[in-house]
């Protein structure tokens, strides 16, 4: 694996890709053009932050080192300390009443739905996770073609590699040959819709990989701790708002970790997005994996550590995410890890569930192995509807829940 230049020795653990490689499928010659993405005749967004129609790639910022830190986001989010259990996802306060006579034929109960208008085998994405890189291709491509043959929605991670960059960044991104039919989300922060982006451009980003529509996603947590980070936040809220109006395919919102709290979904509700997803405290801290690419305890390193679990936690976000978007997607991540808690977000209101670290650990060792990964957390929402009397996902999302008190939990 490439060197990594922010490697502290006494701060990162061993390369656990590394350890045990995955298999880097041969990409058709044909899959992608040899060039990045080009929107032509953009220029970069003025102070104020108006929208631009094009974009040019040698007007955007090519960020010599985004191979090495696209390398190593992969190599820590492995590293069992970015997992944060200590305060957890919030879902263990909930509790559903089971029946011991169900009366439900276990075979017929039916975990499939349909978001963003294409029909899933459950209400399941594999998380956005990574890309922009050979290795982070190679990733998501057993992720990808995983998820078409479960019949589960994939996520791609952030294209911001596509801007400006080469075809290889793009080929990192190209799952249809491998995904043909699944629901399949791009990806793009904020800062670089606000910068870069207008409607249009976020659709031919869409069309370069073939997505069903795009996720903008909020880091602000992740981005003051990241050595590399983009401090300045001034103008995002209007950027999103125009290019959700302009914007001809579905346009999410989602939080990368810290959860969308109340005053953020606010906000959010008066914009014409499709819908969001919660990212809440619980799973992988963005925060913590930028503090350990620090060298030494600097003090964006030390404010990581402390604001590892900074933010809303999954459970209370997804509710707070149903109260303010009533009639449109909510997707419930952050912790997740089987389809018990999948089952339980469902009856707390998500349309749909991402899950991505347990899906990344399986990918170490092959397509079969996150097939049979999702292929258990499926069995287990199927069970636990069977044993809560829901034949369908519908029913199960009108099926009680309720929180328990802490000295109660059993």
């Amino acid at each position: 694996m490439t060197d990594l230049p922010h490697q502290p020795p006494d701060r990162l653990a061993s390369d656990p890709l590394a350890a045990e490689p995955t298999t880097d499928p041969e990409l058709p010659a044909d899959a992608v053009e040899s060039t990045a993405v080009d929107l032509p005749g953009a220029k970069p967004r003025a102070a104020a932050h108006h929208p631009t129609m094009q974009l040019q790639a040698e007007q955007v910022e090519t960020l010599p080192d985004m191979d090495d830190r696209k390398a190593e986001h992969l190599r820590v989010s492995l590293d069992d300390r970015v997992q944060r259990p200590g305060r957890g996802n919030g879902l263990g306060a909930y509790q559903f009443d089971p029946l011991s006579l169900p009366e439900l034929d276990l075979d017929q109960v039916d975990t499939s739905c349909v978001l963003l208008g294409k029909r899933l085998r459950a209400p399941i994405l594999v998380g956005a996770m990574t890309g922009g890189t050979a290795e982070a291709g190679a990733v998501n491509r057993i992720l990808a073609e995983a998820a078409e043959r479960c019949g589960v929605g994939f996520c791609l991670g952030s294209q911001r590699p596509m801007l400006g960059l080469s075809g290889d960044a793009v080929r990192s991104f190209q799952m249809r040959d491998v995904a043909p039919t699944t629901l399949l989300l791009g990806n793009l922060g904020a800062i670089q819709v606000r910068d870069h982006c207008s409607g249009k451009d976020l659709e031919r980003l869409a069309m370069a990989v073939g997505a069903d529509g795009m996720f903008v996603h909020l880091n602000p947590l992740q981005e003051a701790i990241q050595p590399e980070g983009d401090r300045d936040w001034r103008g995002v809220f209007d950027a999103l708002g125009e290019v959700a109006a302009s914007c001809a395919l579905p346009v999410l919102v989602k939080e990368v970790g810290a959860g969308l709290s109340a005053a953020t979904l606010q906000r959010l509700r008066l914009l014409g997005i499709a819908g969001v997803e919660t990212a809440g405290v619980g799973g992988t801290s963005w925060a913590f994996i930028e503090a350990l690419r620090h060298r030494g305890r600097t003090p964006q390193a030390i404010a990581g550590e402390v604001l590892a679990d900074f933010g809303t936690c999954t459970a209370d976000s997804l509710v707070l995410a149903r109260s303010a978007f009533a009639n449109r997607v909510v997707i419930a991540s952050g912790g997740l890890r089987d389809g018990l808690e999948v089952a339980k977000c469902i009856a707390l209101g998500a349309s749909a569930c991402a899950l991505a670290a347990p899906l990344l650990r399986a990918a170490r060792h092959g397509v079969d192995a996150v097939a049979a990964g999702l292929a258990g957390i499926i069995e287990t929402l199927r069970i636990t509807m069977f044993l809560v009397g829901a034949p369908d996902i519908l029913q199960l999302s009108r099926t009680p829940i309720v929180r328990v008190a802490p000295g109660h939990l059993g």
